[in-house]
């Protein structure tokens, strides 16, 4: 049995390279119930190796965008392309593996296990993948890889040897999630609102080491916010509302 049954993702040496991570054509996704959400996306691209910023406000469909691209949702109609890959034709189980061999996700709410070692949230995502594993193990034991991420990332030695993440600051726990996300090389990192419980100096600190790091993987960033001051830190800005057209139906 293979780690992901789907065909591998065209690398540099191999014919014309691919100059998108992803791209959305003629996307729409509308989400059930009695006031049902749609957004349609038209055309949208990520470069490799680009740092982007979405701004949108809240409710405007930034984290709905965020789960097309991951494939956590599929469209109702339309193509979103990861990698060369067309997400809408995997089955669920092969997009889930997908997600996790080629994707680092930093969520708003970071999602840690509250009671673990830094160093066993951090190695989740090589657990579920081999191939993101055996990408970790070139550059030594997962153990070491895990200890010198959180390190790079800023997390005193005493404190990634001994710490649950219970007992972490909201910025500590921060730097455990952006380590989970960039273990093993994942080629786009999505990052959900990181920095919204950060003040300015820390978030600017938080943001140059993740950058740092994903650019020594060669990874695709893009990151959703509301706050505006974060623009200067990235290649490129876009505005939810300039690709997305959002409309909420009233409940009869």
């Amino acid at each position: 049995m293979t780690d992901l049954a789907i065909a591998p993702v065209e690398t540099r040496g191999q014919g014309h390279p691919r100059n998108d991570a992803v791209s959305f054509a003629g996307v729409v996704y509308t989400w059930p119930g009695a006031s049902p959400f749609t957004i349609r996306i038209s055309e949208f691209s990520l470069a490799r190796g680009e740092k982007l910023l979405m701004l949108g406000p809240s409710g405007s469909g930034k984290s709905t965008f965020l789960s097309l691209l991951a494939g956590i949702l599929t469209p109702d109609s339309g193509r979103i392309d990861v990698l060369g890959h067309d997400l809408a034709k995997l089955s669920r189980a092969a997009r889930d593996r997908f997600r996790v061999e080629y994707f680092g996700i930093i969520f708003q709410m970071f999602n840690l296990l509250p009671y673990a070692s830094l160093i066993d949230n951090v190695l989740l995502p090589v657990r579920f993948s081999k191939s993101r594993r055996d990408r970790a193990l070139t550059e030594g034991s997962l153990h070491d890889v895990a200890f010198r991420l959180l390190a790079a990332l800023g997390l005193e030695t005493n404190v990634i040897a001994s710490a649950t993440t219970a007992s972490l600051s909201v910025g500590q726990q921060q730097r455990v999630a952006a380590a989970r996300a960039l273990i093993g090389a994942p080629q786009i990192i999505v990052a959900d609102e990181p920095t919204s419980a950060l003040d300015r100096n820390a978030e600017k600190g938080f943001l140059e080491l993740l950058f740092a790091q994903s650019a020594a993987a060669g990874a695709s960033v893009i990151m959703v916010s509301h706050d505006e001051e974060l623009a200067h830190y990235f290649d490129r800005v876009v505005r939810l509302e300039d690709i997305a057209v959002a409309t909420r139906d009233t409940p009869r």
